[in-house]
């Protein structure tokens, strides 16, 4: 389950990789413990035999989950025949393992939700393990397992969207931190003049995400009322993401500036996260890679001048392979059993 500020998405996998069913439900403006509802709903579904799910991927594997009776007269969920063994969730925020909560800012009402509990009281009877964690951690689990990081030990996934994050994976385990809150790089300071407004996202996020991008490119045409630039044919409040790409790569003098900043932050971040972890692999995914995807070499000569240059001649800088896919399948991998080797 990939659990998103809008949407939650829900694919059951064999242990190869193949997805045998999916669906995506929005939220639909759900908060608090109504989100916590059609989670539980969903997995009540699978295993009950409930519902369809959208595409073909279901009723070529013979239908949806049911509970069948064991030897020992012990319930398990099956699916297609197959006991379901694991149920893994992706979560977007902060998955405190020590509680079973979730922090997640885009969900009102989340600040420390039981999440763990409520749905392990779901599956209990089932001997079905349940894993939760942050999408970051869950995106490159789902690169490492399927995607552009397979076969990777040492690899990196930097999410670029409405904000930024990383999942780190050193080792070949994931990197989560003293507080489960490790990969959180949108606050990594890449300029030493602070400001308040980097307080709420960091000076990264409030510059290079997609967010930012955005508000980078308004603040500089109202700063600037004499630039020339196509992106005044829009209301300022209605310029998005893909309109300063667009606007760049035609040669627009303002758009080609806010994304010369965002290249250099992107390239500053790499060279920080390339000298620390000394990574195979760098995956740049989220909404922004999508557009941005081909400056990655611009991205690599900016990193050159930062980064240690052993391990940057070391390291590769690659497109994710699932794009918005990734955390869905980290997800899968994490209810399966996280090792990856």
């Amino acid at each position: 389950m990939d659990l998103g500020g809008t949407k939650l998405a829900v694919a059951v996998f064999r242990e190869s990789g193949e997805i045998l069913d999916r669906k995506v439900t929005p939220l639909a403006g759900r908060s608090g413990r109504d989100v916590g509802a059609l989670i539980v709903k969903e997995i009540a579904e699978l295993m009950d035999g409930g519902g369809q799910a959208g595409g073909n991927a279901g009723s070529q594997a013979g239908g949806r989950c049911r509970k069948d009776a064991g030897a020992s007269n012990a319930t398990f969920a099956t699916f297609g025949g197959e006991q379901v063994t694991g149920i893994g969730i992706s979560v977007p925020g902060i998955y405190r393992a020590a509680r079973g909560t979730v922090w997640a800012p885009n969900i009102p009402g989340w600040d420390d939700y039981p999440l763990l509990d409520e749905v392990s009281r779901t599956v209990a009877d089932n001997g079905i393990r349940v894993r939760i964690d942050s999408d970051r951690a869950c995106y490159i689990l789902g690169e490492a397992w399927l995607g552009a990081a397979s076969g990777c030990s040492n690899a990196i996934f930097l999410a670029v969207g409405t904000g930024i994050g990383a999942g780190v994976l050193c080792d070949g385990r994931v990197i989560r931190g003293h507080g489960d809150i490790a990969g959180a790089v949108g606050w990594m300071s890449l300029n030493p003049d602070y400001r308040e407004e980097y307080a709420s996202c960091g000076y990264f996020e409030y510059h290079a995400s997609g967010a930012g991008i955005v508000k980078s490119a308004r603040d500089l045409l109202e700063m600037e009322p004499g630039m020339q630039s196509v992106l005044r044919s829009k209301k300022v409040s209605e310029i998005s993401t893909q309109d300063v790409f667009e606007a760049s790569e035609a040669g627009d003098p303002a758009a080609a500036r806010v994304i010369g900043d965002a290249l250099r932050c992107w390239g500053m971040a790499v060279a920080n996260l390339v000298s620390t972890f000394n990574p195979e692999k760098i995956i740049f995914g989220g909404g922004v890679f999508g557009p941005a995807a081909n400056y990655l070499d611009d991205i690599a000569a900016e990193a050159q001048k930062w980064a240690q240059p052993i391990s940057m001649q070391q390291v590769r800088l690659e497109k994710s392979q699932l794009g918005g896919d990734a955390g869905l399948i980290g997800a899968g991998k994490l209810g399966l059993g996280e090792k990856l080797a």
